[in-house]
C-alpha cells in the first residue's frame, strides 16, 4: 500500500511550504499537488524521483513508509535495506528474467526502480532458476575474458552487499561505471565499498565507492554465441618444443642444487 499522499503532505507542511509554493518548486501545477495529497492521483517516476531528491529520501521511504514526527530514515550506509526491487511475473505468478541489453544499459540506470520501465524489458524464463530475483545482463569489452563480448550473465538479486563473495563473480549497478561484470577483490566495506577485479589483467583492479552502488547481482550462469574451439592436436614441433622446456627446467633445477 502506497502512503506518498499523507508522506507528501506531512513534508510540505513540515517544510512550511504552501501547495503553490511546492508546486512552483516542482514546476508542477498546485491541482497535481491537491490531488497527490487527497490520493486522487500519484506522481509518474520522475517527479517522483525529483520529489524524493528535495526531501533528501529514497524513493521506497516515500511511497512505503509512513513518515511522521516518530519517523527516522534508514541509515545510507545501510547496505542490507537500500530499496525495493521491481520485478515482473509470468501468467503463473513466477517472476521474469528480464534482459538489460548493453543499448539499454544507459537507460536502466535511470529505470530500474521503475515498474513500467522494468516491465518493458525483454523477459524470458528458465526452468532451473525459479526460486529467487534473476536478472540478465548482456556484457561488452574484453575485460573478462576469456568469457567474450556480447555474452548475457545470468545472475540473482543480492539484497545485502555484505553476502557478496571475494573471488566470485558479480554484475555492479553503479552511477559512476553503469552496469559491469567483475570479479569481487575483498569484501564490501562500508566505509570504501566494492572492489572490482577484471579477469583480464590488462586492466586494473579498482572501487565502488558505498555510495555508487545501485544494484549487485550475483553471477549464476552465462549465455554465449561463441561456442568454443576445440583444442588441437599436438604436431611434432609443438611436442619437440615443449620437450625442450621441460629439459631448461630441469637443467635449472639441477643446477641450483
Amino acid at each position: 500500500m502506497s502512503n506518498i499522499a499523507s508522506n507528501l503532505k506531512f513534508l510540505r507542511k513540515r517544510k512550511g511550504l504552501t501547495q503553490q509554493q511546492f508546486a512552483d518548486v516542482m514546476e508542477i501545477k498546485r491541482a497535481s499537488v491537491g490531488a497527490y495529497e487527497e490520493d486522487r492521483a500519484e506522481p509518474k517516476y520522475e517527479l517522483l524521483k525529483k520529489i524524493a531528491e528535495f526531501y533528501d529520501l529514497t524513493m521506497d521511504e516515500l511511497a512505503h513508509d509512513v513518515i511522521d514526527e516518530k519517523w527516522r530514515p534508514t541509515p545510507r550506509s545501510n547496505a542490507s535495506n537500500l530499496r525495493v526491487l521491481s520485478v515482473t511475473v509470468d501468467s503463473n505468478e513466477r517472476e521474469n528474467i528480464e534482459l538489460v541489453p548493453v543499448k539499454a544499459s544507459a537507460g536502466y540506470l535511470n529505470g530500474y526502480g521503475d515498474p513500467e520501465y522494468v516491465a518493458e524489458l525483454p523477459k524470458f524464463s528458465l526452468p532451473m532458476f525459479n526460486q529467487g530475483s534473476y536478472r540478465a545482463f548482456e556484457i561488452k569489452g574484453d575485460s573478462m575474458l576469456p568469457l567474450p563480448s556480447g555474452s548475457i550473465i545470468i545472475a540473482e538479486y543480492v539484497e545485502n552487499w555484505h553476502d557478496v563473495k571475494v573471488g566470485q563473480t558479480y554484475v555492479v549497478v553503479s552511477k559512476e561505471d553503469g552496469v559491469v561484470y567483475k570479479r569481487i577483490g575483498q569484501k564490501f566495506k562500508e566505509d570504501r565499498g566494492l572492489k572490482l577485479v577484471s579477469d583480464n589483467k590488462n586492466y586494473d583492479p579498482y572501487w565502488v565507492p558505498t555510495a555508487d552502488v545501485i544494484e549487485v547481482w550475483k553471477a549464476k550462469a552465462f549465455i554465449s554465441t561463441a561456442l568454443p574451439e576445440p583444442n588441437p592436436e599436438p604436431t611434432m614441433e609443438t611436442l619437440t618444443a615443449m620437450m625442450a622446456q621441460m629439459q631448461k627446467t630441469i637443467s635449472a633445477v639441477v643446477d641450483n642444487k
